[in-house]
């Protein structure tokens, strides 16, 4: 049996819902009541995605967004909430890694990072939750980082670092906004296979990877199922701040 909750009534916006992590995550919340607004820049994608959702008897809605614009996440959010209803879960989930040694990094690779995963992760989080307060609305908001942030690899300095940016920042808005009911969270997955990563596996690289891996494995997105529900459901009511690591013992080898 698989992991469930009651999001019923239920609005959610999933950020970079075109592929890969919030791909899943949208289609769980949708399967467990949440009616989705799933964003990102592929639209020809979410289209896809709301055909499937909708097929298995769920609720989505698609909405344009680039996170860093942020004229383009104001409008996101502001739109979905006046035309589909406030804004209950926001999965905080756009990002982007390019492995890229630090000696090679150009000004213009290292804002495209940090702009998306930074910036845009902040402003997602702010737009949302400047409209649960003006609402007087508690709220959950889950920020997927990486285990990056906590352990870093050689290649992902710029990656690294806004992945650990994007956590603290988890902290410091769970403080700020306790008093308005509103739970701010991050999780940090480890090596989950994804469309953009999926080759890497196969490589001699990625064998030898795998090979050093405690239980010399990788996750796979429905791995962290269970918790983006916990995170999302309204039973869960004393949890903020966290930043939590699921990477299957990666870090410890």
């Amino acid at each position: 049996m698989g992991f469930s909750a009651d999001l019923s009534g239920k609005i959610a916006l999933v950020t970079g819902a075109t592929s890969g992590l919030g791909e899943r995550f949208a289609r769980v919340l949708a399967k467990n009541g949440a009616a989705v607004a799933i964003t990102g820049r592929r639209v020809e994608r979410l289209e896809k995605l709301k055909t499937e959702i909708e097929a298995a008897g769920g609720k989505a809605f698609i909405h344009p967004l680039d996170v860093t614009d942020v004229g383009s996440i104001r409008a996101c959010v502001d739109n979905v909430w006046e035309q589909f209803g406030p804004i209950d879960i926001l999965i905080n989930n756009s990002g982007i890694g390019e492995p890229t040694l630090a000696t090679d990094f150009t000004p213009e690779h290292y804002d495209k990072v940090m702009d998306t995963n930074a910036r845009g992760a902040f402003f997602v989080a702010q737009a949302v939750a400047k409209r649960m307060i003006a609402a007087g609305r508690p709220g959950k908001i889950t920020t997927v980082a990486s285990l990056a942030a906590i352990d870093v690899v050689k290649g992902l300095s710029v990656y690294a670092m806004s992945k650990a940016a994007a956590a603290h920042m988890t902290r410091a808005l769970a403080l700020e906004w306790a008093r308005f009911g509103i739970d701010v969270n991050a999780i940090c997955p480890g090596y989950i296979v994804t469309e953009i990563n999926e080759g890497t596996w196969e490589t001699d690289l990625g064998k030898k990877m795998i090979a050093g891996f405690p239980r010399k494995r990788i996750g796979k997105p429905e791995d962290l199922d269970g918790l983006i529900l916990l995170l999302s459901s309204p039973d869960n009511g004393f949890m903020t701040g966290s930043v939590i690591v699921v990477d299957d013992g990666q870090s410890l080898g």
